[in-house]
């Protein structure tokens, strides 16, 4: 890798330290931003060996400093939930975008950096689907556990089932490598079994 590479790993990871929610992953208290940006482009590298500098920062990137704009100050309910997950994720790029400018990317990864991000043409770009997969995984294993005690069983197995509809063959096949516990394992098995 790249020392322009490692210095934007950098930058991204120091932006999403500030995440002030904190989580236990793997046994290690992180930002929840932060440990979001690392497992996804854990995953991405994973189940892409060739998978390029834009697919990995646009992976470690993809919840770039999420906290900035909380859930609660959109309405309630689907519309809300899906008009707050497209502003997130333009925020994300624009965000992505000024941080690998300042590092010295030129115009066109940061353009493909910020295209995955948004996840443009999510069903016909290979990379788009490749964050889209390592997005659910981390998600899965991170917040599966907190998000099961928040929603009634049916709504969440029905989340889970549209999780994994998202993914590829490949993404949804690796959550069965996640480390998870017995309830989430369960879980899993009603909504994709």
């Amino acid at each position: 890798m790249s020392e322009r590479y490692e210095a934007a790993v950098a930058a991204i990871d120091a932006a999403n330290a500030d995440d002030p929610t904190r989580i236990v992953v793997r046994g290690v208290e992180q930002p929840l931003a932060q440990v979001h940006g690392v497992l996804a482009a854990e995953w991405v590298a994973d189940l892409h060996p060739d998978a390029d500098d834009t697919w990995l920062l646009a992976a470690r990137a993809h919840h770039l400093k999420r906290w900035e704009l909380p859930r609660s100050s959109y309405e309630t309910g689907r519309a809300g939930y899906l008009k707050w997950k497209r502003d997130q994720r333009r925020r994300h790029a624009d965000d992505a975008g000024a941080l690998l400018e300042a590092i010295g990317y030129d115009a066109a990864t940061i353009d493909r950096v910020q295209a995955l991000v948004r996840r443009d043409h999510l069903a016909t770009d290979a990379g788009s689907q490749a964050i889209e997969d390592a997005a659910c995984l981390a998600f899965v294993e991170t917040q599966l556990a907190d998000v099961a005690t928040k929603l009634d069983r049916a709504h969440l197995v029905d989340v889970l089932r549209k999780t994994a509809k998202k993914m590829s063959p490949e993404g949804a096949a690796a959550i069965s490598r996640l480390p998870l516990g017995d309830a989430e394992r369960t879980l899993l098995a009603e909504a994709l079994g």
